[in-house]
């Protein structure tokens, strides 16, 4: 029986361990002489109630920290200690609001193997609904609010043989970043699917809410399914979830509804929405700010904007000289829709922020900044800017353009918070030299069953012994 409960690292060979060096202080980013106070003030959703205690927000990132059952998928997607562990952790970090990795709504059709899910009429009671009450608790411990986010890959799932998508479009397998996938065609959604898909989508909303969560944030980009319905590029229907925009965003406009009708008023409802391929046909930026004012009128606390699709991961070659000066990547897009929002909607956008100054000037334009793989090297980064302790972050010793090997070194990173470690001090040459010759071994086994087990080559014999 191919079964996955716990997923931890193996130890790599003596021999074939890299030799450690002593290193220097990490190199920071540097900030320009800034008043801070803004990224401390507190932030108030107004459709919800609920109030952020700061101005940073946790991104999400895949933890791949759950159950995994490949002859059993009921087993599938139950939240361990280790991932708790990552949560609580985090939690100590002062940060505003916490987004999990990605949750699934099926127990087959995953993002990738460790995921949390949330299948349809899960009891709400049991393992299942205990672990996820017990994610929530342990970022909840310090003032942070914790908000899930749920997804579907559509059809970006290599785990069954035709995934469901808007229509028949295939992705373009070719070209991809190390070749590391290769996706199924999928099939069009049939009207009965959709309203199991909007069924499931609302079902996770309330399952969450009950096992004690703040909210959740609908996956509306990267290519994931929302995303799916929202392009012109990958939605060819004809019925009423296809052609014009007020068909494409009504799959998306269904599910908050059907979300709001099963949680409670207090309960944070918000969505990330993708930016970079806005102006290249697939999503011109006038439909994002129409999109976003009706999603400010089916009451969205807030809109996350991030940018990329998976087909075009490594988009990092095309940033301008400018945009790389300003950090956040995606400000640029932010600031064109955020006019069209009355202020009820807040905006968040993540990627590329580095500096207090880059933060803060973000703020300029928008409520809240995302942080994603610099709170994997230091757990405690926006705790640090709130205390005047660090102006930035650390520099990595991968640049940013590695997307994969970004990638790989984050999920090691939380892997070993799950365990009871530090994290993978990604700044020192020789880590990442070491996870340089771990990477073939991650790219062979990447979403299989022995991914879990098998990429993380490291040299483990500092960890505790209750690996649980």
């Amino acid at each position: 029986m191919t079964s996955i409960q716990i997923p931890g690292p193996v130890v790599l060979p003596k021999e074939t361990a890299v030799q450690k060096v002593e290193e220097a202080e990490p190199k920071r980013y540097t900030s320009n002489p800034t008043d801070r106070s803004c990224l401390a003030e507190s932030l108030k959703f107004h459709f919800s109630g609920r109030i952020a205690p700061n101005r940073f927000m946790k991104a999400a990132m895949t933890e791949q920290l759950c159950t995994y059952d490949h002859e059993s998928p009921k087993n599938n997607g139950i939240p361990t200690k280790n991932i708790e562990r990552v949560y609580k952790r985090w939690g100590l970090g002062r940060i505003g609001l916490i987004l999990s990795g990605n949750v699934s709504i099926s127990l087959e059709c995953l993002e990738s193997i460790g995921d949390p899910v949330i299948p349809l009429d899960a009891p709400f009671s049991g393992p299942r609904f205990n672990g996820f009450a017990a994610m929530a608790r342990a970022g909840q411990a310090h003032g942070s609010l914790m908000v899930a986010q749920v997804s579907h890959p559509g059809r970006l799932c290599v785990f069954v043989d035709s995934p469901v998508s808007a229509s028949e479009v295939e992705v373009d397998n070719e070209g991809k970043g190390d070749g590391i996938y290769r996706y199924p065609k999928p099939h069009a959604a049939t009207r009965q699917e959709i309203k199991e898909l909007i069924r499931g989508f609302g079902f996770a909303a309330e399952y969450l809410a009950k096992a004690g969560w703040d909210g959740v944030e609908l996956h509306g980009a990267h290519g994931f399914l929302m995303a799916q319905f929202l392009s012109p590029k990958t939605n060819k229907r004809t019925d009423e979830y296809g052609g014009s925009l007020e068909n494409r965003m009504r799959f998306i406009l269904e599910i908050g509804r059907e979300i709001r009708k099963r949680t409670p008023p207090n309960f944070i409802l918000g969505i990330k929405v993708n930016s970079v391929e806005f102006q290249d046909t697939e999503f011109v930026t006038a439909e994002a700010r129409e999109l976003c004012r009706h999603l400010e009128a089916e009451s969205f606390d807030f809109i996350e904007i991030t940018g990329g699709t998976y087909e075009k991961i490594l988009m990092h070659h095309g940033w301008r000289e400018s945009t790389k000066k300003r950090e956040a990547f995606f400000l640029e897009f932010a600031e064109q829709i955020v006019p069209a929002l009355t202020g009820k909607t807040k905006v968040y956008v993540t990627g590329g922020l580095r500096s207090v100054s880059g933060m803060v000037s973000a703020l300029n334009s928008v409520d809240g900044v995302g942080l994603g793989r610099p709170l994997c090297e230091e757990w405690f980064l926006c705790k640090d800017i709130l205390e005047y302790r660090v102006d930035g972050a650390i520099v990595p010793e991968i640049p940013q353009t590695d997307f994969w090997l970004f990638l790989m070194a984050g999920n090691r990173q939380m892997r070993l918070v799950g365990l009871g470690a530090e994290p993978a001090e990604i700044w020192k040459k020789e880590v990442v030299a070491e996870l340089r010759t771990s990477y073939p071994n991650w790219v062979a086994h990447k979403s299989t069953a022995k991914e879990l087990a098998r990429y993380q080559l490291i040299d483990v014999d500092y960890l505790p012994k209750d690996n649980i």
